[in-house]
């Protein structure tokens, strides 16, 4: 589905209609379940592991909304397969620059490797990008960014730490979890490599694992779907297919999401029992520090009814937890720190139930 070319489809259209099979009269509108582990020999692919139609069709919508005709998207069984494969692009003893805080999933698996010496890690705080750009010349090889991260939602210049980052030779990764292709696409700020955890917001309902990464270069795509052939992390048809399915409403439960998320952080802002709103002023994700520390924080877990208290997000139900709950977590990051994943209830309720359960924390 290309449209014309002179007026691009709209990302809520290329949602809906990318992937799709194509156009004959009987034909299926949806794309095909393939479940198969075994093809007939040849044709372009012998043995499941290197492709599926039902991956293909996903990755083709994936790549619609994140990039352009040079952007290719591979999927991952889960989120952290993707990370991985990326992180397999560092050579060894390489080193990373990441932020402060982000993502504990990749954080650990950053921290054995630099036990095993296959990784050295550097942290810093990537709004200062003069800071960074100082950083850089120590032989850095790839710079990893979230932002906002997760799960502090610091942000950062995107656009002039990948600058940086190339002219010292780095790769530059960004984690675009939070963001979703909707709400920034890292690729046009250069960006060489962005993952997904689609688990979150582009499957969207709580009932995937999978990941994502996507490129611009087409070298890079190719180690990547080496690395995703020879790991083994591939996904399942059946999951795909699930993931593919939640993309078509991307669009409209991205919106509610955003909207319920501002409203709420407007309130929270005037909460006497909240000492700290972090809302990065766009998206769905927000973060509180609760007056009276952590048994004030993991009483508000208790309290609430409409809210899920869970450690995942952009499902269509509204999450929120503690985070310093998770052994992984740095300890910068404050013990009565809840993050909210704001879904697609209706914002009053959501707002009562919360205000009910912070109020109820001071007692």
């Amino acid at each position: 589905m290309t449209g014309d070319p002179s007026r691009p489809l709209a990302p809520a259209t290329r949602l809906v209609g990318s992937g799709r099979p194509p156009r004959s009269p009987g034909a299926s509108v949806s794309p095909e379940l393939a479940m198969t582990s075994t093809y007939v020999a040849g044709g372009d692919v012998n043995y499941a592991r290197v492709g599926n139609p039902t991956w293909s069709a996903f990755e083709t919508t994936l790549a619609a909304l994140e990039g352009d005709d040079s952007t290719r998207a591979l999927a991952f069984a889960s989120g952290m397969g993707a990370i991985s494969a990326t992180l397999s692009l560092l050579p060894h003893g390489g080193t990373v620059l990441a932020p402060r805080h982000f993502y504990n999933g990749t954080s650990g698996l950053l921290e054995t490797w630099v036990a095993s010496g296959r990784a050295r890690l550097v942290r810093i705080d990537l709004s200062d990008t003069s800071a960074v750009e100082r950083a850089l010349p120590d032989g850095v090889d790839v710079v990893w960014i979230e932002s906002p991260a997760n799960p502090t939602l610091e942000t950062c210049d995107v656009a002039a730490l990948t600058r940086c980052a190339h002219a010292a030779g780095a790769l530059v990764v960004e984690d675009n979890t939070f963001n979703t292709p909707l709400g920034r696409r890292p690729l046009d700020d250069g960006v060489d490599v962005v993952v997904h955890s689609v688990t979150k917001y582009l499957a969207g309902h709580s009932d995937v694992l999978l990941g994502a990464a996507v490129t611009n270069d087409s070298s890079l795509a190719e180690r990547l779907l080496t690395a995703r052939t020879l790991g083994g992390a591939i996904p399942g048809p059946s999951e795909t297919w699930l993931a593919l399915r939640g993309m078509r409403t991307l669009h409209l439960r991205w919106e509610r999401a955003c909207a319920n998320a501002a409203a709420l952080a407007a309130r929270l802002e005037q909460h006497p029992n909240v000492v700290r709103v972090r809302y990065p002023g766009t998206g769905a994700m927000i973060a509180v520090e609760v007056d009276g520390g952590q048994s004030a924080a993991s009483a508000v877990e208790d309290a609430v009814d409409v809210w899920l208290p869970a450690t995942s997000l952009g499902g269509v139900e509204s999450m929120l937890e503690r985070r310093r709950r998770h052994a992984l977590e740095p300890e910068s990051v404050p013990e009565n720190l809840l993050r909210l994943s704001v879904g697609v209830e209706d914002v009053d309720d959501l707002w009562r139930d919360l205000d009910a359960a912070l109020t109820g924390s001071s007692a």
